[in-house]
């Protein structure tokens, strides 16, 4: 379900968190499904308790997850959400385009980059 990458620089919480809000947009997870315990799912990834529960609140904070007093925590999928991190790639992409240029890398050769990367992963 979810491998954490212990050479990532970002906080276990937020890979933790990424790594759900995709297993969310993309299905895997299912709307109005119940989440694992906060102590199951630290259980099985070996992490703090206190981890689990900070990535399910950001979670929730941003729309993914829904609790429902002594019962857990569910999936809230909306479409709005997907767009959201749709808009959120996109304007990543349009920044690292800006970055290139900046130290002269063409676009036409960043494009030509990513569809050479997106041909390897397919």
């Amino acid at each position: 379900m979810i491998i954490l990458d212990y050479r990532d620089t970002r906080p276990i919480y937020e890979q933790v968190t990424d790594k759900l809000q995709k297993l969310i947009i993309n299905g895997v997870l299912e709307p109005d499904s119940k989440m694992p315990s906060v102590r199951n799912l630290a259980m099985e990834l070996s992490v703090n308790p206190g981890t689990i529960q900070k990535a399910y609140a950001e979670l929730e904070r941003l729309g993914f997850l829904y609790t429902i007093k002594g019962r857990g925590n569910f999936v809230s999928y909306k479409e709005e959400l997907y767009l959201l991190k749709k808009e959120e790639y996109k304007n990543k992409i349009d920044t690292l385009l800006k970055e290139a240029e900046e130290i002269g890398i063409s676009r036409a050769e960043m494009l030509s980059e990513l569809e050479k990367e997106a041909k390897e992963h397919d």
